[in-house]
């Protein structure tokens, strides 16, 4: 892959993969091989965090289709060596989290991936890219299912103020949708961020999707899109030049 071409995105927007039987297998000790170094690299990454979990999902038979769509990270990875986390000194002490989902999204099973970041004043410290357990009958309901992933915060302010840090406001949930009368027979504990909400421990304020950082940890973007998401992504170090303009 040394020498291979690098690609402007980590997965294509035509990728749908699936178990593809009838294409031929490969071997199975590179492929989790594969998986395995780019799992690693998500630590730092959090741009490739959706397709590397995706192609995961085929490491018991891996097959052509899904070592392509692998090598195309690789390549993605060699287009943008200079991705990583920065963390400004300057940063506040608020909490922020984005939320948002792709309804539907797995062939396999139809179920719908949720993606959420979690920020400390302008710097990313917690992120991810999960299925959801359960499949949801309308995007209300998934979007309401994903937003509990939320909670993640109230953690992380209860772990400052056992620190005796100042918060300088309550967390803040940024998400696509708002509560509605369809969630009502969802398991009670996804209520649990109702509840927090209507007590005033935490805030949701709806976003629109051109605005919502956490869609790329949901489903492959274009270029322009994926490097608005990227930005956006306030603690990312994309580029020296975009570093100096933040400064």
């Amino acid at each position: 892959m040394a020498d291979a071409s690098p690609q402007m995105t980590p997965m294509s927007t035509s990728t749908a993969l699936d178990t593809d039987e009838d294409v031929n297998e490969v071997d199975q000790k590179v492929y989790r091989g594969m998986i395995g170094s780019l799992l690693y690299l998500t630590a730092t990454r959090p741009d490739i965090q959706f397709s590397v979990g995706l192609c995961a999902r085929f490491q018991a038979y891996p097959r052509e289709s899904h070592r392509t769509a692998v090598k195309q990270i690789l390549r993605y990875t060699k287009f943008t060596p200079e991705f990583g986390l920065w963390y400004s000194v300057n940063s506040t002490l608020s909490v922020l989290g984005f939320l948002d989902l792709d309804h539907g999204g797995c062939r396999l099973d139809c179920k719908s991936t949720s993606g959420a970041c979690q920020f400390l004043g302008t710097s990313l410290v917690s992120w991810s890219s999960r299925k959801q357990s359960s499949v949801a009958t309308s995007t209300c309901e998934a979007e309401y299912v994903a937003a509990t992933s939320c909670t993640q915060m109230l953690w992380m302010l209860a772990t400052l103020r056992d620190m005796a840090l100042p918060m300088e406001e309550f967390p803040s949930c940024v998400i696509n949708t708002v509560l509605h009368s369809r969630t009502k027979h969802i398991d009670v504990r996804y209520h649990f961020l109702r509840n927090k909400y209507e007590k005033g421990i935490i805030d949701l304020v709806k976003v629109l999707c051109e605005n919502q950082v956490a869609d790329i940890l949901t489903k492959p973007l274009k270029f322009q899109p994926l490097e608005g998401g990227v930005r956006s992504l306030l603690s990312l170090l994309v580029k020296e030049s975009f570093v100096s303009s933040k400064a």
